[in-house]
Order: structure tokens, then C-alpha cells, then sequence
């Protein structure tokens, strides 16, 4: 019975993650204030930050970067707030934990594939970050460090993401093994996160391809702002 009603939390938890993670900042604004174009039809064609900083200018760029944010931490919060407070998890760290990085699996899958906007959402990388924030800071540090340093060296947000990316499930299995692992002696801390944060890291360097041919033919943008 606590096995079953664990199952129907953790997919309601998942709905509910996915359903705001499919609330696009950048999509829903430009269309609620019907300012230009939809942001997928023009610059690279992503429904994200940086082609939103690019194409329409700074002031439209912050309103994504806190939407996209916030949403990351809404969904691992509102997660947080359902788990410990259920007994099917019976105060369990281990399977609250587990809950928090589905919850953020699926919000990161909602901004990258949503519902609301025919599947063809961003790249996820805000929203990663947001929901390790509520999670596990240290990674979400990591994550933030390794791409500023990446960008002010190459000057080339895609790459600098890419790197991020990379980075997630090897600080992630770093962090909990010396974190957790070596407390606990429990493999389940460390590869649960490890796994999660592998398939979001691939998705988010999956959604990055045409960036990489680019990065590979040597003619990927760098840094640039249009004001509008």
C-alpha cells in the first residue's frame, strides 16, 4: 500500500514539475503582449535566454532569465512541500531527495519540450540550475562556476552551456560520493543523482547539436546584444 501511494505522488509530483516547467517565460510574454514575432522564428530559433537577449534586447532577456529561474525553484519547492509533509515517505531523506530531482528532471523536460508550445521549448539550462539551487547548492555552484569561466574565456554562451552540462553529472557523482556515499556506505545516494543528472545533462547537450556543428565548423556567435 505505502509502495502504491508513493508511486502516485512521485506521478503527480512529475505532472505537476513537467506542467510548469512547459510555462515558457519568453513564449507566454511575447505572445500575452504580442511583442514581434514568436521568439522561435527568429535569431536561432530557441525559445531561451540568450537568443531572447540577442533578437529582442536586455529588458525582455532579464523577464525570461527570472521566469525560467523561478519556475525551476517552484516546482522542487512545491515538491519539497508535498513529500515531507506525506507519510507514504515517512520523513525518508533518501526518497524525499529522490522526489526532488524527478521534480526537477521533469520541470527541466517541460521547459525543453513543452505542451503548451507544440513541444518546442529552450535548452533547459536556467531552469537546471534553478531546481539544483533547492536541491543541492554545491552542484548548482559548480555548475554556475564552470560556465562563467567557459564563457569569459571563449565569449560563447553555447559552449559555455555545453560545458555546464558536461559538468552536472560528474560533480553531481563527485558531491555525493564524498557527501553522502562515504557517510551512508548506501550506492543509492550517489548513483540516483548521478543517473538523473546524466540524462538532463544529455538532454540539454542534445538540444545543443546545431550548436555544436556550428562550434565545430567555427562559426558559432559570440557574445553579442541588438537593443530593440
Amino acid at each position: 500500500m505505502i509502495f502504491w501511494n508513493r508511486f502516485i505522488l512521485i506521478l503527480i509530483i512529475s505532472i505537476i514539475s513537467y506542467l510548469i516547467g512547459c510555462i515558457n517565460t519568453s513564449l507566454a510574454i511575447t505572445k500575452i503582449l504580442k511583442i514581434g514575432n514568436d521568439i522561435r522564428s527568429v535569431g536561432s530559433g530557441n525559445a531561451g535566454f540568450t537568443n531572447v537577449l540577442r533578437t529582442m534586447g536586455k529588458k525582455m532577456a532579464i523577464f525570461t532569465f527570472i521566469g525560467d529561474f523561478l519556475k525551476g525553484i517552484l516546482a522542487v519547492w512545491i515538491t519539497s512541500m508535498i513529500v515531507t509533509s506525506s507519510q507514504a515517505f515517512q520523513n525518508n531523506e533518501n526518497l524525499i531527495l529522490s522526489a526532488k530531482y524527478i521534480s526537477g528532471m521533469m520541470c527541466v523536460i517541460g521547459h525543453i519540450y513543452p505542451c503548451f508550445f507544440k513541444f518546442k521549448g529552450g535548452k533547459g539550462v536556467l531552469t537546471t540550475w534553478a531546481t539544483m539551487f533547492l536541491i543541492d547548492w554545491q552542484i548548482a555552484v559548480v555548475l554556475i562556476t564552470v560556465f562563467l569561466i567557459t564563457l569569459w574565456i571563449s565569449k560563447i554562451v553555447s559552449l559555455a552551456s555545453i560545458m555546464a552540462a558536461i559538468s552536472y553529472p560528474v560533480s553531481t557523482f563527485v558531491i555525493c560520493f564524498f557527501g553522502d556515499y562515504l557517510v551512508t556506505k548506501n550506492l543509492y545516494d550517489m548513483f540516483f543523482p548521478t543517473i538523473v543528472s546524466l540524462i538532463v545533462g544529455a538532454l540539454v547537450i542534445y538540444k545543443h547539436k546545431s550548436n555544436i556543428l556550428r562550434l565545430l565548423n567555427g562559426k558559432e556567435i559570440k557574445i553579442s546584444v541588438h537593443k530593440k
